[in-house]
């Protein structure tokens, strides 16, 4: 759902939304400094996301768990972050879960508004509002931005996707998901993840 619109020359706007529009980014680079919390920047407007459910936060949050504990276990560094912004390939995107990794804090930090790139290793929850040619290009928007794992729950149907640039790995709740290129050796029962 697109927050705000720039109405027809004769289409009247409601005055909550027209003062919502003025203080909304107008560009990519507005966005990047200043995200908009629970949105995307996509195709050159601020775009809601929706459709969140308490199965989705309680999934992101036992992943953000998970992998936490696996970083502070292993003494890898980085951090998990929850709907922190990343920038992929002209868009703004919150990742649900995502790992910023050593090389990029020492990159560019952990206090900047918005990663100038994609993070290394990403978990996007799927919403019933998510259509499922969106959420396979989303994926691949984040491989083009320098990503090197993405992981895609899909709720209902109870499986796991993982991509990577050299593979795609769908998993049922009898299988094990495992990190493929990041937080080496990680690995945890997709049931546990999605029960």
């Amino acid at each position: 759902m697109v927050i705000a619109h720039q109405p027809a020359p004769t289409q009247q706007m409601d005055p909550e939304i027209e003062d919502l529009a003025l203080i909304l980014p107008k560009t990519l680079e507005e966005y990047l400094a200043n995200p908009v919390d629970k949105s995307e920047w996509v195709d050159g407007q601020v775009v809601e996301k929706s459709g969140q459910t308490l199965m989705h936060a309680k999934i992101q949050t036992r992943l953000l768990i998970r992998w936490a504990n696996y970083v502070e276990n292993q003494q890898l560094g980085g951090i998990v972050l929850v709907e922190a912004p990343c920038q992929t390939l002209g868009r703004g995107r919150p990742p649900d879960v995502a790992y910023l990794s050593p090389d990029l804090v020492e990159q560019f930090g952990d206090d900047v508004a918005t990663l100038p790139q994609s993070y290394s290793l990403i978990a996007e929850i799927i919403s019933p509002t998510d259509s499922g040619e969106n959420i396979f290009l989303k994926a691949q928007e984040y491989l083009s931005s320098a990503i090197l794992e993405v992981w895609l729950f899909f709720l209902k149907s109870k499986y796991i996707f993982i991509q990577t640039q050299e593979q795609n790995l769908w998993l049922a709740e009898k299988d094990v998901a495992k990190t493929q290129q990041v937080l080496p050796g990680f690995e945890i029962a997709v049931s546990e993840l999605l029960s």
